[in-house]
């Protein structure tokens, strides 16, 4: 090995290193707000309090880089995917039968406040949790489905940003968290364009081929190239940031050519003109519904973002 190689692998442990320092502070806290015997319900791998919402919850992400106030914009459940790695359990009770905007923005804005004035802190669950991991970076536009079947999307979009820009609250950004299949849908551009450039759209990849995508998101209909073309159809407005989540599947990683595949399809986005601000490379971190599904060890997620880096050029990140 020369010292050149030598040193970009010191330079990626490092990070990694780093990267598992915040993975554990993150689950020591999480240790905390969930004893045993009291086990709350869960989003990607972090457990999710509705502080007794009906629609707005708390989380404190990795990819958040701490906490994250998230919006259920689907409570009775729906969705085009029914992936491998979902944790939405599809046979309990909804939540709600339907998605109010005025009880959601009472609760953002009460949620808010008191994460902001600190409230947070003095709350059972969150009393070992450090300081900085309890003040929101940003507002979640997800939910126990797609977000983008929400049929009110624009006018929820626009309440959430009515709440910001009264100024009544510390600016926060907005992210829409979408698999990318609805992008195109009339209704869903004009919620997107009450967006700023200040806020995100995360859009989710795991795969590269439509044979590794049904096996992984198990859509209702052939969706991949609907995904491809509307992570396009965005990327060329705005920046985007994609979410790739890769597991263990019945004990085995993804294929090295699906991982190829995957590269390659970054790679023709960018160079059509799609601009993708990050990509994001983790896995599941929790049980999900799906037996078959576990977490890939911190290398091989490791190698998949080196990959990303040196064949596209855009920036990844391990979650």
């Amino acid at each position: 090995m020369n010292d050149r190689s030598a040193g970009r692998k010191s330079k990626i442990e490092r990070a990694e290193s780093g990267r598992q320092a915040a993975a554990r502070s993150l689950r020591a806290a999480e240790k905390t707000q969930n004893p045993p015997g009291k086990r709350l319900e869960t989003a990607f791998g972090y457990a999710r309090n509705f502080l007794n919402n009906r629609f707005v919850y708390l989380v404190i992400s990795p990819r958040a880089r701490g906490l994250s106030v998230g919006i259920n914009l689907i409570p009775e459940r729906r969705c085009n995917f029914d992936c491998v790695y979902c944790e939405v359990n599809w046979e309990a009770p909804p939540r709600a039968p339907s998605f109010k905007i005025e009880t959601m923005v009472a609760e953002l804005e009460a949620t808010l406040a008191m994460a902001y004035q600190g409230k947070l802190a003095k709350l059972p669950k969150y009393r070992a949790v450090p300081p900085e991991l309890l003040q929101p970076r940003h507002v979640t536009l997800s939910g126990d489905g797609e977000p983008t079947l929400c049929h009110n999307l624009p006018e929820v979009v626009q309440a959430v940003a009515h709440l910001r820009a009264l100024g009544s609250l510390p600016f926060f950004k907005i992210v829409l968290v979408s698999n990318a299949t609805g992008l195109d849908q009339p209704a869903v551009q004009r919620a997107l364009n009450i967006l700023t450039a200040q806020d995100e759209l995360w859009l989710k990849l795991d795969a590269g081929t439509p044979e590794y995508f049904r096996r992984v998101n198990r859509p209702r209909e052939p969706l991949f190239d609907k995904v491809l073309e509307n992570i396009l159809l965005t990327g060329r407005k705005r920046p985007v940031v994609i979410q790739s989540l890769f597991c263990e599947l019945d004990g085995q990683p993804p294929p090295p050519e699906e991982i190829e595949e995957y590269v390659k399809r970054l790679r023709e986005l960018k160079e059509a003109g799609a601009q993708i601000a990050l990509v994001q490379i983790y896995s599941a971190l929790r049980p999900t519904m799906h037996a078959g599904c576990r977490h890939l060890s911190l290398r091989t997620l490791s190698g998949i973002a080196v990959a990303v880096r040196e064949k596209t050029g855009l920036r990844a990140e391990v979650f």
